[in-house]
């Protein structure tokens, strides 16, 4: 007797269920992808109102003629003409000069100790931990709390610099007094701080590089210098360049140690963007000028980061095609 076996007939999207099967996990990832919003609007919304509400209210005030009364202060009006007094202002064209080469001088000098740190650090068998523990009490001062220090060390009368400069027959001159031995006091004091950050990040790097090209540059017969330049230097170059970013980021937004250590002076000798906006906005009452100030800093920044990624890029590129 022949028996007769019935078939399910066959569904478009495969055997019965399949569908199902393959459509849960996007369920369950866009199930999750809700539940993540849900759970970041609190911080963003709370982001969006302390960062870019005082943002956009600083570039509309820069755009707006800004009367100041005993009352409080109105704007009556679109104007470019915070941005023309700024930009022909000659005090402003200092102010950029000297945040230029303030950040070039003291990053380019933090990154080259901090890498000599580093690679220390790096070879270091006992007390790495002690070491970079001691190496952290800079940057974890607060920068006016280090400022404060700072002014004690540069006091006439009973700092510390003034006392050692006269005892190697220089004198006593009052470094804060003078232009060129302010700038320097304050690249010192950034320095000083900010050299650990650069080499707890670059000792990071070291530690992630492989051994085993060291060990092969060893057996051909590498010296150190042509070992740093030819291998350690080119690996380095992507957090080199992170350390960088960070701190050019952070020089150029300068304020801190001027307002403490010398109130932009003397004169605008140490006058950076930073600390002008400020003069502007809460010395002079000139909200408008004030907020142009701020937001053609951070113009400047913005477009500083692009013009660096796009290089840093480009340099990338022509390694891994090379």
């Amino acid at each position: 007797m022949a028996t007769s076996v019935s078939a399910a007939p066959p569904t478009r999207g495969g055997p019965a269920g399949a569908s199902e099967v393959v459509g849960r996990p996007d369920a369950h990832r866009k199930r999750m992808a809700r539940l993540g919003w849900m759970f970041t609007s609190p911080a963003l919304l709370f982001i969006g109102l302390v960062t870019l509400f005082p943002i956009g209210f600083s570039v509309l005030l820069s755009f707006e003629n800004v009367n100041v009364t005993a009352n409080g202060f109105s704007l009556n009006g679109l104007t470019t003409a915070n941005y023309s007094l700024v930009l022909g202002n000659s005090t402003w064209h200092y102010a950029l000069g000297f945040t230029v080469g303030y950040t070039i001088i003291t990053v380019l000098a933090e990154v080259v100790i901090g890498t000599l740190i580093a690679l220390v650090l790096e070879r270091m068998v006992r007390g790495r931990g002690w070491m970079m523990a001691l190496l952290l009490i800079p940057w974890s001062l607060v920068t006016v709390i280090s400022a404060e220090l700072w002014k004690y060390i540069y006091d006439p009368t009973y700092g510390f610099a003034d006392g050692l400069l006269h005892t190697l027959g220089l004198g006593s001159p009052v470094i804060l007094g003078s232009n060129v031995s302010a700038i320097i006091a304050l690249m010192v004091a950034d320095v000083w701080k900010t050299t650990p950050f650069v080499s707890i990040i670059v000792l990071a790097g070291l530690v992630m590089l492989p051994g085993e090209i060291y060990e092969a540059a060893e057996v051909d017969g590498a010296t150190g210098w042509t070992t740093f330049w030819k291998i350690t230097f080119p690996l380095l170059r992507p957090t080199i360049a992170l350390a960088v970013l960070f701190r050019v980021l952070q020089a150029f937004g300068l304020f801190d140690l001027p307002f403490v250590l010398t109130q932009g002076g003397p004169g605008t000798a140490t006058t950076s963007l930073a600390v002008l906006g400020y003069q502007a906005t809460f010395n002079d009452y000139k909200y408008g000028p004030g907020a142009a100030v701020a937001t053609t800093t951070a113009l400047l920044v913005v477009l500083g980061c692009f013009a660096f990624l796009k290089v840093f890029r480009s340099q990338v590129g022509e390694e891994d095609a090379g």
